[in-house]
């Protein structure tokens, strides 16, 4: 079942509840800008893009093409299933998500990765709010057929448990902790960081040493998940590690990845071994439990 008219249409195979209920299945998912995967990082338009996929609808890829598609809803008519718009960034629609009734909406978040927030938060969401779209009526008829088709299709919930993932705004806490540094200043040069958020002085104290900057959007996307290869070029800049001996190689590193030398420099101080097998595990999410690990190591040497 595809869409891309200008209508709405009927999601035969769904009800409200089991629309809402697939969304919430990703609660926590990481955020990554440009980001598709709901495992290693999904950006707000590429989530709901995955959830009505779910339900056989096809959306387009950016939430200002998804804005084009559909039928308008006053905020006072919202239903549950409904496309809610944002403009975050002063410009343009910027920000998608998923209205799931009683004022509130689920979706992929910067700071929080996927999320549920009242679409008239007085502090950020009410004042960014710009309309809605509905690209399909969700009805709560034939509940068991509905669920007959999800089960067909193989609508499952995640296994992955996103909690013990470090997020960038973690790793810039616990880095700034270790090395000490003064954190008293929270005004980020970030849009995505605000004074008050935990993590500003931090992020601002590592922007100023030159150990984080930010996308080409100006977010540091304190939310999103690090990989490996990622958390290996932070490492070596804000522990100042130069390359000891011979270059060490691992097998998922080549010579021509971005990040061979950080992986290279890393191992070269007994500060990893990799994942085994000779792998680095360079494309990983980094746990919380790893970069414990990584730190440890480093604060020892």
């Amino acid at each position: 079942m595809l869409f891309s008219g200008i209508g709405a249409m009927n999601a035969e195979a769904a009800s409200v509840e089991e629309l809402t209920s697939t969304a919430k299945q990703y609660l926590k998912a990481p955020y990554r800008y440009g980001g598709t995967s709901i495992t290693s990082g999904i950006d707000c338009s590429a989530y709901t893009q995955y959830i009505f996929s779910k339900f056989g609808i096809s959306l387009p890829r950016s939430s200002s093409e998804q804005f084009n598609v559909g039928t308008s809803v006053a905020k006072s008519d919202l239903q549950a299933g409904d496309l809610v718009f944002f403009n975050t960034n002063g410009r343009s629609i910027s920000h998608v998500g998923i209205y799931i009734g009683d004022g509130k909406f689920i979706s992929a978040t910067t700071d929080g990765g996927v999320a549920i927030d009242s679409i008239n938060d007085p502090y950020y969401w009410g004042s960014k709010y710009v309309g809605a779209k509905r690209v399909a009526d969700f009805t709560a008829e034939e509940v068991e057929e509905a669920k007959a088709e999800v089960a067909k299709a193989e609508v499952k919930s995640v296994s992955v448990d996103f909690s013990i993932y470090t997020s960038r705004g973690e790793v810039a806490l616990i880095l700034a902790e270790t090395l000490g540094l003064d954190t008293s200043d929270t005004n980020s040069p970030f849009v995505d960081v605000k004074p008050s958020d935990k993590y500003a002085g931090a992020v601002n104290a590592l922007y100023k040493k030159g150990i984080f900057i930010g996308d080409e959007q100006k977010k540091f996307n304190p939310g999103s998940p690090m990989t490996r290869g990622e958390l290996s070029l932070v490492l070596v800049n804000a522990f100042g590690l130069t390359q000891s001996g011979e270059a060490v190689e691992f097998k998922d590193v080549p010579t021509t990845h971005w990040a061979h030398d950080f992986v290279s420099i890393l191992a070269s101080n007994d500060i990893t071994q990799g994942i085994g097998d000779g792998k680095y595990g360079i494309d990983d999410l980094v746990s919380k439990e790893q970069l414990s690990e990584f730190i440890e190591k480093l604060t020892e040497n």
